[in-house]
C-alpha cells in the first residue's frame, strides 16, 4: 500500500484508540505521520510502533486546547517534513457526564476547550500548510451523540462539541474549497477505546429517559462494539484520492446504533 507516499498527516490524540489506529494505517499507506498527544509517553509509543513496521512518524507532545502549543508542534512537523496534506482531528474527552444543573461550569468549560476549541486550533494552525501543499483533506472525529442519537444521560457539553464539529465541518467545506481542501466527519458509534475509562458521570440517572432499547443494540454486530481499526479504515478512505469528491459529510460508523438510539 503507497497511495499515500509523498503525503505528510497531522493525527491529533495518536497515543492510543481510534487515533493511534488511524496514525498505523495511515503510516502504512506510506504517509509520514505527525503523531500529536499531550502524553509523551504514549505518542512516542506510537512513533516507535510506525517506525518499527518500516514507516515515519515524528512524535509531538501539546494540549490541543493550548494555542501556542498546537503552533509550536505544527511548526516542527513543517520544519521537518516541508509540507502537510492530510489531518486528522481526533483528540477529545468525553469529559464530566451530570444532569444540566449540576454540572459545573467548569466541567463544562473543560470539555468545550478541548474537543471545540481544540479542533477549532488543530484546523486553524494547519489551514495555511495545507495550503501551500495545494490542498488536502482533514478527517475531523465527532461522534453519534449529537449528530444522530440524544439518549446518553447527562452528556450535554459532550453533546454541543460532537454537533458544533459536524456544523464546522460543512461550514468549512465550503469555505475551504476553492483551496482543494476536502473536510469529513467521521461519526463513530461504540467503538473498542479507553475513551470510557476517562469518563465522568455524576447522578446520570437523574437525567435519564427511561427508554427500553432491543437486546444487541448494535444490530450488526449483535451488539458488540466495533473495532478502532473500523474508523481508520475510514480515515485512510477519506484522506486518499479515492474520495476526491466528498466533502462536508459526515459518515456514521455504528452498526446501525444511532438508528435504534
Amino acid at each position: 500500500m503507497d497511495e499515500l507516499k509523498g503525503k505528510v498527516a497531522l493525527v491529533t490524540g495518536a497515543g492510543s484508540g481510534i487515533g493511534k489506529a488511524a496514525a498505523l494505517h495511515l503510516a502504512a499507506a506510506g504517509a509520514v505521520v505527525g503523531v500529536l498527544s499531550r502524553t509523551a509517553s504514549e505518542i512516542n509509543e506510537t512513533a516507535a510502533e510506525i517506525a518499527a513496521a518500516g514507516g515515519t512518524a515524528l512524535a509531538l507532545t501539546a494540549d490541543i486546547s493550548d494555542d501556542a502549543a498546537m503552533r509550536t508542534a505544527i511548526e516542527a512537523l513543517i520544519s521537518r517534513h516541508k509540507r502537510l496534506d492530510i489531518v486528522v482531528a481526533n483528540a477529545g474527552i468525553n469529559g464530566v457526564w451530570a444532569p444540566i444543573e449540576s454540572l459545573r461550569p467548569a466541567e463544562w468549560d473543560q470539555t468545550i476547550a478541548i474537543n471545540l476549541r481544540g479542533t477549532y486550533l488543530t484546523i486553524h494552525h494547519a489551514v495555511p500548510h495545507l495550503i501551500a501543499a495545494g490542498g488536502g483533506s482533514i478527517v475531523v472525529i465527532s461522534s453519534i451523540n449529537g449528530t444522530r442519537t440524544f439518549t446518553s444521560a447527562g452528556a450535554s457539553a459532550y453533546s454541543v462539541t460532537k454537533a458544533g464539529q459536524l456544523a464546522l465541518v460543512q461550514q468549512l467545506a465550503l469555505e475551504l474549497g476553492e483551496h482543494r481542501i476536502r473536510i469529513n466527519a467521521i461519526c463513530p458509534g461504540a467503538i473498542e477505546t479507553q475513551i470510557d475509562e476517562n469518563t465522568v458521570k455524576r447522578d446520570t440517572h437523574e437525567a435519564d429517559v427511561p427508554v427500553e432499547f432491543p437486546e444487541g443494540d448494535i444490530p450488526l454486530t449483535g451488539g458488540k462494539p466495533g473495532k478502532a481499526s473500523d474508523v481508520a479504515d475510514a480515515v485512510l478512505f477519506l484522506a486518499s484520492d479515492a474520495s476526491r469528491h466528498i466533502t462536508g459529510s459526515p459518515l456514521w460508523i455504528d452498526g446501525g446504533q444511532s438508528l435504534l438510539r
